[in-house]
């Protein structure tokens, strides 16, 4: 190869080169060692003859090879990271001390080294560039020798770096270059070998589409190497100029020259380029000279690239922004192929920039982010510094290193499921990095980040005859005894949290531990699932849990489902009964739900209640929503996790283990006298086989008769019992679980003493342990399957499952899968769900097992006769990039889709402060300046005291019209006393930047979007208004004393004169541009949404919609569905689903969101983000992780709904157009014939109306977990010359008269004047009959010729004619 490489350069006209001469020379330097002094002088830059020249790439292959081979051991590697396009290696030596020995199987180079930066030098990506190779083969040279020398700044350099160098990742370009070539482009060189340049083949956050990668090998061996590593600094060598360019090195509008392109770390990219320039004697100067260019200069030596220069896709940038490595752009030398003659000179020039350069990866702060408890390094936590948009991630060892230039920062850890910790006030120096080390606490592994998937493919939805599923297993037999459990001991909460951690830890196959929330005392409430799927819930698979621990006294229960995790991990996949319940049942388990009331409690308590209640002394067992009482006590955190959690997951079955008796107790658990009496469920016959099926295999408790020495005259039959019959409960868990969701659940008492002695344990476990196996397979009993779209074949969300005679429906989960328990019998079951016509069954259940039995509903009105009423769903997907962003939004509005999102997500923009006009102003500039691409900030107005009402557009075209895209507003801070909305406004804002180009859903949101944010409405009262004033009524108003939100009067056109400004100036630059799809207001004093209208006696048009907007956002707030605000003076409010009408809350004129439907014709909900106006600036960041989730829902729905393009025949699309929905809601097409509308998911009937065309009809089938399109033509109206054809009738109705008139009056002057004339009596007769018959020929001809077409038409058109009047 070392020949072929020099018959290229003859054939190149250049001169043969000499054999290599550097691997006898590295020998003779490296035997000199000490004797060379303690650092590197010019005079020792190169041994006698060894003359720097350029290698071809065998000869640069061998020289490498040597030099590792011939340095110290433990020094260098040298590895290949892929080949070129013409099959030439990409050589990289590796340098830093303390390598071990090569192993099999590891990557190429070896592993990073913890705590140790990686720096990378990168050359000749420019093949006629090739002054990199000879320096960097130097420079290599120059480091094995000193640190074979003992040369301290070699040695130190060397002991605390990982230096990586490629001098070529272009060697096919350098191959077909020519020495001496300054200007490029004679021989050709610049690109690879096809015709590709590397340093515009890179993806870049500017470029309008993603580049090609296949013709670029040389750049898919870069990137997937940069992946494989964490490289912390970077120099990219060029020639053709003398200057260090550091990012951006372009820009959103691609200007060729002259735009500043700056990056979120601008300072330190600055700091980095003049590390370089400072040393190096041209380029400090700024004044390279070049020839044709000694004009060009260059402050300090560097240049911002875009300002110099736009490069799309270029190196640097790439390493920035998707790798958080910090690169910059090394010119070297004014001529780009130096002859040989000045490498000696260019290497000293170099030298010292170059070893600068390195020694600034020191910089900054570095440290570890260790898990607390098990001092474990965290790998990939996230490092956020205030105030820099640019987050890095810690190594496989927790070990992080953020570059940042002298000055004083705060510093935040974040890992999912630990609680972030932040540093403040750190300062880093001139110099060494500044150590800072984490310690998080755990709190919770993440949730389940997979979508809800099919794991089983449904029953053929023809089938009609049940089928059989699930047969009850048998009892084990003594052919195989399973692993019992070991671990008998009563857990306090640390230990219970390491038994659950380990057990995660040694099954993560089929465990999963996370946390529903957390207790008064701020413990955890841990779940342990088990599962052959952990975090997936498998469509068709029901979800089983076991609660215990709810009083906290009652232990028995806790280290009862402890016992039941030990002995289901240790026997799946041995034990037939326990593989097949796990394999068939997401089984969840909480040990305790009262962990602070534990801690209290005292072993050896028989009957006692010392812990019984939580924290803040109330029974978490009263704490529940009844259906017959009102439930006073305030609602605590335990109870509010739980109901949360409930709605997450679709329960089928649940046990709640008590302790105090032996017994099984079943709904109701009260009733409406408040009397020991037997309160039945509609599920009675169901709750009796459920109860019996756990006492049956308790042989004390079936016996009925548990506690004598306790309650001797105590009996249960069978060892069951309603609980109402036994004591009255209200406020009580399991009714609320039979009544708000579509669990069964039952109470079971497991003993007569509720903290028994450590070794009465395996007693309990003897006991209850079949027991505890058999209530689980229940959860397969009676009937289940899938409620499925006959269109499409998809489930359907919330299809209503009915049973004939027993009044308790339950509804269908994601994938349109649910499951009905039910005892032995034959039932009539109904499936139904909003649009679609019910399908009902007769099925029949069995004594043992379960029948799967699947539903195909039709759409309502689907079959109408062919042509008259066309039924629409499906938007058109043929656009591969549409159909992508489908998949989306349905992604997204999945199960976890919106935790995914956030999971997935960089940066902590919690807020942590409150922000007075002048810091939201600057920070809003902030934004627009350093997202310059995505943003665009206006004034909408000034308020009373001449205040900005700042509106600040995120979108990738801001300030361009995109009438296909739905636009969505978020408004705060209309009353100045509730500033939460505008900090959570601010945050949001910062998130969707921060993330764009970072997070891919983030990214196609906004690029499908157009999202403004007006943060503070009300600028002047919040300037007044003070911080924790829960209930003042300071800055309410605007500085004239007037409620912003009685101002937006319906009659506006002569209110206008007298309108608050800041209301004037929403109205006019916001509401009535009439372009929004979708509005959501910001306001507090209370925890629910309100929807339109809140003027009283006002219809409320769209009903359905606007409710639906409201509950989306609710149901996404992990408290706000809840329905109980639980504010001061109104502890007892109680709002359904956490939504409600506005009049029907506090009504009022005036409202910003009526005027917002009526006028502006988009919907609008308001959300009172929390009862105290103005909390603490400490409960912000609370608020934000409570409202981020549902402020994100909202970008998602907007999504959804109808979206519509109107044209005529033509192809020319019809603006303006009256788009009526549902006979009464009103929309107009935009610009282009686009309209926009969200509706509730259903059917819905649409009308369009335009001057000149016939009206259209059509109906639309809303999902939602998508969006439906629509494609209206319109047909030309029938006219007659040019006029509406009702116009024509009456002129020409009109004309036939005038005619008929006219003849009369001539026959009458005529008449006249035959009398005066009788002498020419018989002639004028004669004539006026001639005449007579004239006109009534002409009528009659006027009549046919005029309107004949168009009574010949009316038949046909009758029908028509009279619908369109209808509207």
């Amino acid at each position: 190869m070392a020949s072929a490489a020099r018959g290229l350069g003859r054939r190149r006209g250049l001169p043969p080169l000499p054999p290599p001469l550097l691997p006898p020379l590295l020998l003779c330097a490296l035997l000199l060692g000490p004797a060379r002094a303690a650092h590197i002088k010019k005079a020792e830059a190169a041994a006698p003859g060894e003359t720097l020249r350029y290698l071809h790439s065998a000869e640069l292959g061998e020289a490498l090879r040597a030099l590792a081979a011939a340095a110290p051991p433990g020094l260098a590697r040298l590895f290949s990271i892929g080949e070129s396009v013409e099959g030439r290696p990409l050589w990289v030596l590796r340098l830093t001390a303390g390598l071990g020995p090569e192993r099999a199987g590891e990557e190429p180079g070896g592993a990073a080294l913890p705590g140790r930066p990686q720096v990378k030098l990168v050359g000749n990506m420019h093949g006629d560039e090739p002054l990199a190779r000879p320096l960097l083969l130097r420079l290599a040279q120059e480091l094995v020798r000193g640190w074979a020398g003992g040369e301290e700044r070699i040695g130190r350099l060397l002991n605390t770096t990982d230096l990586y160098l490629l001098p070529s990742l272009n060697p096919d370009g350098f191959e077909r270059a020519r020495e001496g070539d300054c200007g490029g482009g004679a021989e050709g060189g610049r690109e690879n070998g096809r015709g590709r340049d590397l340093n515009r083949s890179f993806p870049d956050q500017f470029g309008a589409a993603e580049p090609d990668l296949e013709p670029v090998p040389e750049v898919r061996a870069l990137i997937a190497w940069m992946r494989r590593n964490k490289f912390l600094l970077s120099g990219n060598l060029h020639g053709g100029s003398v200057v260090a360019s550091y990012p951006y090195d372009d820009s959103p509008t691609h200007k060729p020259t002259g735009v500043y392109s700056k990056s979120a770390d601008d300072e330190v990219f600055k700091y980095l380029a003049k590390a370089y320039a400072s040393h190096h004697p041209i380029m400090r100067t700024g004044k390279p000279n070049c020839p044709g260019e000694e004009g060009e200069t260059f402050q300090d030596g560097i240049t911002n690239g875009a300002q110099w220069y736009d490069v799309e896709g270029g190196m640097q940038d790439y390493n920035y922004v998707w790798a958080d490595c910090f690169e910059i752009t090394l010119e070297l030398s004014c001529c780009k192929y130096p002859p040989t003659s000045e490498l000696q000179q260019e290497w000293e020039n170099n030298r010292d920039s170059l070893l600068a350069f390195i020694e600034k990866v020191h910089i900054g702060v570095k440290g570890f982010v260790r898990d607390a408890v098990t001092r474990a390094g965290l790998e990939n936590a996230t490092i956020v510094v205030a105030g820099i948009a640019h987050n890095i991630t810690a190594g496989k060892c927790g070990d992080y290193h953020r570059l940042l230039v002298p000055g004083i920062y705060n510093v935040t850890a974040v890992v999912m499921g630990y609680t972030p910790v932040t540093k403040e006030n750190i300062e880093v120096k001139e110099g060494a990095a500044t150590e800072v080390d984490f310690s998080l606490q755990p709190t919770v592994m993440p949730l389940a980040l997979n979508v809800t998937q099919f794991t089983a493919t449904p029953a053929p939805v023809s089938t009609i005859t049940p089928t059989p599923v699930q047969a009850e297993a048998p009892s084990p037999t003594s052919l195989h005894q399973p692993i019992q459990p070991v671990d008998f001991r009563h857990h306090h909460f640390s230990d219970m949290e390491i038994f659950l951690r380990r057990y995660a830890n040694e099954y993560p196959n089929i465990t999963r531990l996370y946390s529903v929330g957390k207790s008064v005392e701020l413990r955890e409430l841990y779940v342990m699932e088990i599962s052959d799927n952990p975090g997936i819930h498998e469509a068709g698979k029901p979800e089983f849990k076991y609660i215990g621990n709810m009083h906290g006294n009652e232990v028995v229960g806790r280290e009862l489902l402890l016992n039941l995790i030990e002995y289901l991990c240790k026997n799946f996949g041995t034990d037939p009964e326990v593989t097949d319940l796990v394999r068939s049942t997401r089984i969840h388990i909480m040990p305790s739900m009262n962990p602070d009331g534990y801690e209290k409690s005292q072993e050896g308590d028989r009957g006692g209640t010392v812990g019984r209640n939580n924290s803040n002394n109330y029974d978490l067992n009263r704490n529940f929503p009844d259906q017959f009482f009102h439930v006073a006590d305030p609602p605590q955190p335990e109870t509010l996790a739980v109901m949360t959690w409930l709605k997450m997951y679709p329960f089928v079955l649940s046990a709640n283990l008590h302790g105090g008796s032996l017994v099984v107790n079943y709904p109701f658990d009260d009733d409406e006298q408040g009397i020991a009496i037997y309160s039945k469920s509609p599920d009675d016959a169901v709750f009796q086989q459920l109860a019996l099926s756990y006492s049956k295999e308790n042989t004390k408790m079936y016996q009925g008769s548990p506690c004598k020495d306790m309650y001797p005259t105590e009996y249960f039959p069978h060892g069951i019992t309603n609980g109402a019959q036994w004591y009255n409960v209200p406020g009580g868990m399991q009714d609320w679980n039979y009544l708000h969701t579509n669990c069964f659940e039952v109470t079971i008492e497991l003993g007569c003493v509720k903290y028994p002695k450590a070794e009465e344990l395996p007693k309990y476990w003897e006991q209850n342990r079949r027991s505890l196996l058999q209530f689980m397979k229940q959860v397969h009993r009676g009937i289940s399957g899938f409620v499925l779209d006959a269109m499409d074949g998809r489930g359907i969300l919330n299809a209503t499952i009915s049973v004939a005679d027993i009044n308790h429906p339950v509804t269908t989960y994601k994938d349109g899968d649910y499951w009905r328990l039910l005892v032995q019998g034959t039932y009539k079951i109904t499936a139904s769900a909003r649009g679609y016509d019910p399908v009902t069954k007769m099925v029949e259940v069995g004594s043992k097992g379960g029948v799967q039995v699947n539903f195909t509903l039709s759409r309502t009105d689907i079959k109408v006769e062919e042509g008259k009423v066309p039924v629409l769903n499906t938007p058109d997907t043929s656009d591969p990039n549409e159909k992508e962003f489908e998949t989306l939004i349905k992604d997204l509005s999945a199960e976890n889709g919106l935790e995914r999102l956030l999971l997935t997500s960089s940066g902590d923009v919690s807020p942590y402060r409150y922000r007075p006009y002048k810091d939201l102003s600057e920070f809003l500039r902030g934004l627009y300046l350093n997202y310059p691409h995505i943003t665009n900030l206006t004034s909408l107005g000034q308020s009373v005291e001449f205040r900005q009402i700042w509106s600040l557009e995120i979108s990738n075209k801001p300030n361009q019209s995109e009438p296909e895209e739905p636009k969505i507003r978020f408004v705060a801070g209309i009353h100045g006393n509730a500033p939460v909305g505008t900090e959570l406004l601010l945050a949001l804002a910062e998130f969707l930047c921060m993330n764009y180009k970072k997070n891919a859903a983030v990214t196609k949101l906004i690029d499908r979007t157009r999202i403004v944010i007006v943060p503070s409405l009300n600028p002047d009262g919040r300037e007044i208004a003070q911080e924790r004033g829960c209930t003042s009524k300071i800055g309410q108003t605007n500085a004239h004393g007037r409620d912003l939100d009685t101002d937006f009067t319906s009659n506006y056109s002569w209110y206008a004169g007298t309108r608050e400004p800041e209301t004037k100036a929403i109205i006019e630059n916001l509401i009535l541009k009439q372009d929004f799809s979708l509005s959501v207001a910001l306001d507090g004093g209370s925890l629910l949404v309100t929807y339109p209208y809140d003027k009283p006696a006002q219809t409320v048009e769209n009903k359905e919609t606007l409710k639906h907007l409201a509950s989306l956002y609710a149901n996404n707030h992990p408290l706000m569905h809840l329905g109980q605000p639980g504010c001061p003076n109104k502890s007892d409010e109680n709002i359904p689903g956490g939504v409600i009408r506005g009049s029907e809350w506090h009504s009022h004129l005036g409202s910003m969101k009526d005027f917002s439907v009526m006028f502006g014709h988009c919907p609008e909900i308001t959300v009172y983000t929390g009862c105290c106006y103005f909390p603490s600036a400490g409960q912000l960041p609370g608020l934000w992780a409570d409202h981020r989730k549902p402020l994100l829902s909202m970008l998602v729905e907007v999504h959804k709904g109808v979206h519509g393009f109107v044209q005529d025949k033509s192809g020319k699309a019809i603006s303006k157009a009256t788009i009526v929905l549902n006979e009464g809601l009103r929309v107009y097409t935009k610009e282009g014939g686009y309209f926009h509308v969200l509706l509730a998911p259903g059917l819905h009937n649409i009308n369009a109306i335009a001057d000149g065309y016939q009206q259209k009809h059509i109906k639309v089938f809303v999902r939602h977990d998508a969006p439906s399109s629509v494609f209206i033509v319109f047909d030309a109206e029938n006219r007659i010359f040019g006029l509406p054809r009702e116009l024509v009738v009456t002129v020409a109705g009109a004309s036939m008269s005038a005619l008929v008139l006219t003849a009369c009056i001539i026959w009458c002057v005529c008449s006249i004047k035959s009398n005066r004339h009788k002498d020419g009596f018989h002639r004028l007769r004669q004539h006026h009959d001639d005449y007579e018959d004239e006109i009534r020929m002409m009528s009659t001809g006027s009549k046919k010729s005029l309107l004949s077409h168009e009574f010949q038409d009316e038949t046909d058109t009758e029908e028509e004619t009279l619908y369109s009047s209808k509207h």
